[in-house]
């Protein structure tokens, strides 16, 4: 007897309403999780205000707090954990953003008031924000974790990068309030360049002997990572992209498209320094995307040149003043500290 053919599409369905409910169940949890713990963090701060007198109560009361909750639910109730917990409240119970991203709210009730708490993030998400000092910063980082749904780990790789700091060091005081309240807001084509862009993910040392093709095709294996890194709204489209006038052939090294701003990216790489011939080449690319690829609806296209090394002097006077479509900037194939990188940024050129 024949085994009959099911209809996949059927299949797949169940699959997916699973798979969907799983994950409901996971982000309902750690929703719960994070409330309860900044529900103990506000009891611990509350009760230790009511025994400020006693020397040395707060500490005894976290030890004992400790023992009353590891006997009840076992692990995960340390004094170190009730800490993070009380530091939690402390950090946030003030705060006006705590993930309004998040589509579901939890009441939290105080004594003194009631007030809306969201929580798109899980615990460790926070472990990670609350030991972020500036609150500006932390909040930009709050805001990008939940909309990009990072990791922890794409979290952490986004902190060591300094991501904050590449961008607020761009853009005035305004735009640098702006970052920390909405996050990376895509409005024109500058928003959605950085300076420098850190690739340490390709595995290729700092000014070794490697190719441009060697760093294309660590760009590629590592896709979703440089995805990442280019930011919000990126998708793939081509690499070696071939275009073709007069007889005379052209490849485009990287393309990408950004569904937010609506345009092609196009994606030069170079070793070493950046030169005014590259930068002649880039605006050919994107005059032919823009006369012959786009659609009407569609913005004009972006280039991106990445360069080892740059002068500003040479970029600024081979583009026009309103230039607002050609980009260079710099990458780094491994991490910098926030120290070298902010002296990366504003060395002179």
């Amino acid at each position: 007897m024949s085994t009959p053919k099911f209809n996949s599409n059927f299949l797949n369905k169940a699959v997916q309403l699973l798979q969907d409910a799983r994950s409901k169940v996971v982000h309902t949890i750690n929703q719960v999780m994070v409330y309860t713990y900044y529900e103990i963090g506000r009891m611990i701060v509350e009760e230790e205000q009511n025994g400020k007198e006693r020397a040395g109560y707060g500490k005894q009361l976290l030890k004992e707090l400790s023992k009353v909750l590891s006997k009840e639910f076992g692990k995960g109730f340390s004094v170190d954990n009730l800490e993070n917990m009380r530091r939690f409240y402390l950090t946030y119970g003030k705060s006006e953003t705590l993930s309004r991203i998040s589509s579901k709210t939890i009441s939290a009730t105080t004594s003194r008031k009631s007030k809306q708490v969201e929580f798109a993030l899980s615990w460790s998400h926070y472990l990670k924000l609350m030991r972020i000092d500036d609150e500006n910063e932390r909040k930009f980082y709050e805001i990008e974790a939940g909309k990009n749904n990072w990791s922890v780990r794409e979290l952490d790789r986004q902190y060591d990068a300094a991501l904050y700091t590449r961008l607020t060091l761009s853009r005035d005081k305004k735009g640098v309030q702006k970052l920390s309240e909405k996050g990376l807001v895509l409005e024109i084509p500058k928003d959605a360049i950085k300076d420098p862009y850190i690739l340490e993910f390709i595995g290729l040392p700092e000014r070794s002997s490697y190719s441009e093709s060697d760093l294309e095709q660590g760009i590629i294996d590592k896709l979703e990572h440089f995805l990442l890194e280019l930011g919000t709204g990126f998708t793939f489209v081509a690499r070696q992209k071939r275009i073709s006038f007069d007889d005379k052939h052209f490849r485009i090294d990287l393309v990408f498209y950004n569904r937010i701003l609506k345009c092609f990216i196009l994606i030069d790489l170079k070793i070493g320094e950046l030169k005014h011939q590259d930068i002649g080449q880039m605006q050919m690319y994107v005059n032919y995307y823009d006369r012959q690829i786009k659609l009407e609806e569609e913005n004009k296209t972006i280039g991106l040149i990445l360069c080892q090394n740059k002068s500003e002097a040479v970029v600024q006077y081979t583009l026009p003043e309103n230039n607002e479509q050609i980009f260079a900037s710099k990458y780094k194939t491994i991490l910098p500290s926030k120290e070298d990188l902010k002296l990366l940024i504003k060395e002179p050129e």
